[in-house]
């Protein structure tokens, strides 16, 4: 009997081990995503399709070690939108350049075929992508093969789906307490603003102007309304002047309001946008970049009819700062440095570079670079 039960107990403890060192099996889950559609799939999820490039600021946080292990295709707009970081993921994993891509949604130029062929266990999409993608029944034509989709969200309305999104996501990954982890170290950054905002006595709410995408075109001007960067500045203790003029997250302005409305503090979105608009005004911002051109640019940006009398101008309150902090779950740092725009006293201690980097050092695979804001210093 003894010897019977010393063999079982090896034979247990074999099994365990085998056991541990084995992936573990995906199995059916019910989640909901952004849209509130409640959507089966096969987790930990093993082979995803990115339906936008950019998709890769949330993938890298969940999946650090190997950020493109489960992607086996992608739409192909990030080395256009963001080519600085495309450039620092290549560099360190040189095999991305092989990985097959897609056009998008909108442009009627997704490859249905190409997607089926790729066998993923999940497609994600944007929101911005549901129209398009319901006039081709994109999801009808995937899930009659298996292959399910869902929506996610950090660019319509971040502050609302940032979360939903990173959980969702976290659990289809099997990265649910990561996720958490992100979660509440974006929320704890975010506090670091809201809390002392709540006891500043007599606060004065600046007048913000933020230009999305400035000098992309010889247009004035594109803006925000009380989503997105819009509601970036109104955590971070601003007034969007274009709220009230803008009833979705994205709209215009024209230069007559501006000039009128008199901005004391004016935010320009920049990123490197050559592929699109090569030679362009726009103020190159990301990792890595020339900061000295991108503060030549930006003012001048600021020279122009719109902004050249504003008391911004006049102050040396003119800023730009990344516009891809607009498309990622990201915003936390940009709100900390608005707020230091903003209130410069209040938020003197606040260093939202140091933030920038602890996320990095926390939660991606790339190590910091700056290159993420400028300012246009006060003339004279």
């Amino acid at each position: 009997m003894a010897l019977l039960h010393r063999v079982i107990q090896v034979a247990t403890l074999t099994i365990g081990l085998i056991a541990s060192t084995l992936p573990a099996f995906a199995e059916k889950v019910r989640v909901t995503d952004v849209l509130g559609r409640a959507v089966e799939v096969n987790a930990p999820v093993e082979r995803v399709i990115l339906g936008e490039g950019r998709q890769m600021y949330f993938v890298a946080a969940l999946d650090r070690d190997d950020p493109f292990k489960r992607v086996v295709g992608w739409r192909d707009d990030l080395p256009k939108a963001d080519p600085d970081s495309y450039k620092a993921y290549l560099a360190r994993y040189p095999a991305i350049a092989k990985l097959p891509n897609f056009g998008g949604m909108k442009e009627g130029a997704f490859d249905v075929e190409q997607a089926i062929a790729l066998k993923p266990d999940v497609l994600f999409l944007n929101v911005e992508a549901k129209i398009a993608s319901d006039e081709a029944k994109l999801v009808e034509k995937l899930a009659s093969v298996g292959i399910p989709v869902v929506y996610v969200d950090f660019r319509e309305k971040p502050f609302q789906n940032t979360e939903p999104s990173m959980r969702l996501i976290g659990k289809l990954f099997g990265k649910e307490a990561l996720a958490e982890d992100f979660i509440t170290f974006r929320a704890e950054q975010i506090s670091l603003v809201t809390d002392r905002l709540a006891k500043a006595t007599a606060l004065k709410r600046p007048v913000v102007m933020i230009e999305r995408a400035g000098g992309y075109s010889d247009d004035c001007c594109m803006s925000f309304g009380n989503e997105n960067f819009g509601k970036m500045v109104e955590i971070a203790g601003g007034k969007n002047f274009a709220g009230d003029l803008i009833p979705g997250t994205f709209g215009t302005v024209n230069a007559e309001a501006v000039v009128a409305a008199n901005p004391d503090v004016v935010i320009v979105t920049g990123g490197n946008w050559e592929a699109y608009v090569p030679g362009g005004a726009w103020v190159g911002l990301g990792p890595g970049v020339d900061l000295i051109e991108a503060r030549r640019k930006l003012a001048a940006l600021s020279r122009r009819p719109a902004f050249a009398q504003t008391a911004a101008v006049r102050n040396g309150r003119v800023h730009g700062i990344w516009h891809q902090f607009y498309n990622s779950p990201y915003q936390f740092v940009a709100i900390q440095e608005i707020a230091k725009w903003l209130h410069p006293d209040l938020f003197r201690d606040v260093d939202a570079d140091a933030t920038l980097k602890a996320l990095h050092e926390r939660f991606l695979p790339l190590p910091y670079q700056p290159g993420y804001w400028v300012t246009v210093e006060a003339k004279g």
